[in-house]
């Protein structure tokens, strides 16, 4: 359909009801609703007895779990209006990209764990609410490669395509800042109120940025996954059955 101007040529007018070219609000409650909803189910699980089945099965579970929610919230908020999985920024990437990815993440992981020190020297507050990913990666080799594909392909995955493919990407219609920062605050709110609240606000803004950069969730995958990764190498390595 078009339309005539009288003073120049006859200009394509916008279609009713045409896809936004990003999310938006619709998007971003349906989405994190459809999550929390997920997570929420988890928790019935815990309270039928799921923890009777032994530390590592649940460790594994719940592991699974944090990816598994992450995309029943992606694919809610996809399925709100009908669009190119682009617009979420689902789209092929450059290897350079992803080795900054890759590179993001080792600064991520090293901030964080900074920070994290710092925060309990300060506090003294040392809680960590991740203590089963621990218990499940050593449960043996079968345990440890399902902790591995759990933490550091499932969830990276599901959350990225939730709280950047959709949450920042959002946000960033209100500028870079409100994008960047205002997605990994609601990421690290995710995570809960507690020591892993502020590492998560960490990653967050590094995933954020280079996908902001690259236009593509692709990088921000690969900086949670190194960064998840780093638990059941240290697992592996170690042979540390806990955070400390």
């Amino acid at each position: 359909m078009y339309t005539a101007r009288p003073d120049g040529p006859r200009r394509r007018a916008p279609v009713s009801g045409a896809s936004p070219t990003r999310p938006g609000r619709p998007e971003i409650a349906v989405g994190l609703l459809a999550m929390t909803g997920a997570v929420a189910l988890l928790m019935v699980f815990g309270l039928l007895g799921l923890p009777d089945a032994g530390p590592v099965v649940y460790g594994l579970v719940v592991a699974a779990w944090s990816g598994v929610a992450g995309l029943v919230g992606f694919a809610a908020a996809a399925a709100v209006r009908i669009r190119s999985l682009g617009a979420f920024g689902i789209r092929r990437t450059t290897w350079r990209w992803m080795l900054i990815g890759a590179a993001g993440g080792v600064v991520a992981l090293v901030a964080k764990g900074a920070l994290i020190l710092a925060i309990t020297a300060l506090t003294g507050f040392d809680s960590n609410p991740q203590g089963l990913y621990y218990e499940a990666a050593g449960g043996g080799p079968v345990a440890l490669v399902l902790t591995v594909l759990f933490l550091s392909v499932l969830t990276p995955v599901g959350e990225e395509f939730l709280f950047r493919g959709v949450v920042t990407n959002a946000l960033l219609r209100h500028g870079p800042l409100v994008g960047v920062l205002g997605g990994s605050a609601v990421f690290a709110l995710f995570h809960g109120i507690n020591i892993i609240l502020p590492a998560a606000f960490v990653v967050g803004v590094v995933a954020a940025e280079v996908m902001r950069r690259s236009g593509s969730v692709w990088p921000a995958v690969a900086v949670h996954v190194v960064n998840n990764l780093a638990l059941p190498l240290l697992v592996l390595l170690t042979g540390a059955a806990g955070p400390g």
